[in-house]
């Protein structure tokens, strides 16, 4: 496997994935945006987005689905929910609610606040999205009641790494000040995983 890699994109989803695994990879770190850093990336993935992952003759480029496939596909592992499993249902819906609801309206902050020209920025924009995000949490800070560190399934699951991104994201927007105590909580508490440090050792390592 191959994992095409931008530093705190989303494909840190797949990267932190593939180390709680502990599955053979291999990461192709790239400058952002990689469409035009990285030579032929746009034959690799014609969006020119990352995550690109490569396994054999299949190639994703969903950061969400990229965490589902590696668990369906490289398991057995408890970071996957079973169909047969209650929270099953659940497990789903984070996941896409990971990217749909909670990443999307951050890449309207992260463009108009830092990557567009400055005569270009919005801050209106900027401010909208940033609390349209924050309202979508509330589900977060729900899920994290009474104590629970995880989101479903009584356990650590992929649907935990998509999630965790989106709060991670947030924090590298300064969003974090207005984040609620369950998910200041699960935010510092997930980031501690071995898993997760060894992903953030990897990004660091030379382009």
């Amino acid at each position: 496997m191959k994992l095409y890699h931008c530093r705190d994109a989303r494909s840190l989803r797949a990267l932190w994935a593939l180390e709680e695994l502990g599955v053979d990879y291999e990461l192709v770190n790239m400058a952002f945006p990689p469409r035009s850093t990285y030579p032929g990336y746009l034959t690799i993935n014609p969006l020119g987005t990352v995550p690109t992952l490569t396994d054999g003759a299949t190639t994703l480029t969903e950061s969400t689905g990229i965490c589902h496939y590696l668990a369906e596909t490289h398991g057995p592992t408890p970071l996957r929910v079973d169909p047969s499993e209650a929270d099953y249902g659940a497990y789903i819906n984070w996941l896409f609610r990971s990217d749909a609801t909670l990443t999307f309206p951050q890449t309207i902050v992260l463009r108009y606040s830092r990557l567009e020209p400055r005569e270009r920025r919005l801050p209106q924009a900027v401010e909208d999205y940033s609390v349209w995000y924050l309202s979508r949490l509330r589900s977060v800070e729900a899920a994290l009641e009474d104590g629970r560190s995880y989101l479903c399934a009584d356990r650590f699951t992929m649907a935990d790494i998509a999630v965790h991104y989106a709060l991670y994201l947030g924090r590298s927007l300064e969003l974090d000040a207005r984040y609620k105590p369950n998910c200041l909580r699960y935010l510092d508490a997930l980031t501690e995983r071995p898993a997760f440090q060894r992903a953030m050792a990897r990004q660091a390592e030379p382009i």
